[in-house]
């Protein structure tokens, strides 16, 4: 598990775009699973997005076809474009990893990081 710094929440109306950043530390950054979560006020964090170091993707049903995780290895990072926001997307959004799709889903990691409010509001 890298250390990681999520960026690029913000407030936004409804309809509207945002794009989210999250830089990770470690040198098994290439070889592994990074995955975009979410934690709404009073609900369980959610896996929102994951991708693997060969670019396979996936998606929770709910940001199917409006969301889309993207990576560049070179510079450890990982994206999140949202586009077509809703009010329910409102959460504090993080990513973590890296690791296996299996702990990826399961999401039992042992810190996180501070990560970046997204509020869809008009």
């Amino acid at each position: 598990q890298a250390q990681v710094v999520e960026s690029g929440g913000g407030l936004v109306q409804p309809g509207g775009s945002l794009r989210l950043s999250c830089a990770a530390s470690g040198s098994t950054f290439n070889i592994n699973v990074m995955g975009w979560y979410r934690q709404a006020p009073g609900k369980q964090r959610e896996l929102v997005a994951a991708i693997s170091s060969g670019f396979s993707t996936d998606y929770a049903d709910s940001v199917k076809g409006r969301f889309t995780i993207s990576r560049d290895n070179a510079k450890n990072t990982v994206y999140l474009q949202m586009n077509s926001l809703k009010p329910e997307d409102t959460a504090v959004y993080y990513c973590n990893g890296p690791s296996s799709w299996y702990e990826i889903r399961r999401a039992d990691f042992g810190s996180w990081g501070q990560g970046t409010q997204v509020t869809v509001s008009s």
